[in-house]
């Protein structure tokens, strides 16, 4: 039986979703009973009722009636989970975190009901994430800042058109492996130069930590703190000419254009 009075329905338990709602909940913007989750699996749906007292079932249609419905699935099962709902009449909008389904395919999937992309990273889980937002036709502004509130409960947001995506799944969707790949690299430098590793990764997660605190707090460009560290004939002007000669600036670059022509690829197909 389809559950009522709610203002968002949720089709997928996992990860992202269960950051999005405990950060929803966190800031006292749904109560939990205006909130249901439809998951398959039973320890899933226990572990929602136990941890977060919302509603759950493993019928996905049970939670098309709410205001927003929120796609949480695999990309790949899409189609199949679609077509399988029927949305009721007057339906308030459809919002997918689905990465490569795009507005037009939601459009013509969810008739006369306005839908929204949107694409968050996994510092989300932690309530840091960003999110960029991309709207279709029909979508309201008012109904645009409910989304918005949505996301902002666990982390930035920013609206985006829908031909931005692309190349937003490449750099911040994907960027964290790239951050981890870095501060995995500076601990290996630690300790090749002595450091035991848990002393390294303190000493790499404080600095990495520290520096982006200290660029958004003052404003500063990279540029700007590089200047401020590296002094004439001093230990930080070495290490720099030695990434400037491996080109660790291009291989960055390089990376998110790459990952960013794969994001449109996985779109086409």
């Amino acid at each position: 039986m389809a559950f009522r009075d709610l203002s968002l329905g949720v089709i997928g338990g996992g990860a992202m979703a269960e950051a999005l709602i405990a950060g929803i909940l966190h800031q006292q913007l749904y109560l939990p009973e205006q909130i249901a989750v439809s998951e398959p699996q039973a320890t899933r749906r226990a572990h929602w009722v136990e941890r977060y007292g919302v509603r759950t079932t493993d019928c996905n249609q049970d939670v098309t009636a709410a205001v927003w419905l929120l796609l949480a699935i695999k990309p790949q099962v899409f189609l199949e989970v679609a077509g399988s709902l029927t949305l009721p009449l007057g339906a308030r909008g459809v919002v997918s975190i689905l990465a490569g389904v795009s507005l037009a395919t939601l459009t013509k999937t969810f008739v006369d009901t306005p839908v929204v992309r949107a694409m968050p990273n996994t510092p989300a889980l932690v309530g840091a994430g960003i999110t960029a937002l991309a709207a279709g036709d029909g979508v309201t502004h008012v109904q645009l800042n409910q989304v918005e509130a949505i996301f902002q409960a666990v982390g930035q947001v920013v609206r985006v058109p829908e031909s931005s995506l692309d190349a937003v799944t490449g750099l911040s969707g994907s960027g964290p492996a790239y951050v981890a790949l870095m501060v995995e690299a500076l601990m290996d430098g630690g300790v090749a130069a002595g450091l035991p590793r848990d002393l390294a990764r303190q000493l790499v997660l404080a600095t990495v930590s520290g520096s982006v605190q200290l660029m958004v707090q003052e404003n500063l460009q990279p540029a700007q703190l590089k200047d401020r560290v590296t002094s004439p004939g001093g230990t930080t002007i070495a290490g720099l000419a030695v990434l400037e000669q491996a080109a660790v600036r291009g291989a960055f670059i390089a990376a998110v254009l790459k990952a960013t022509a794969r994001s449109r690829e996985l779109g086409q197909n």
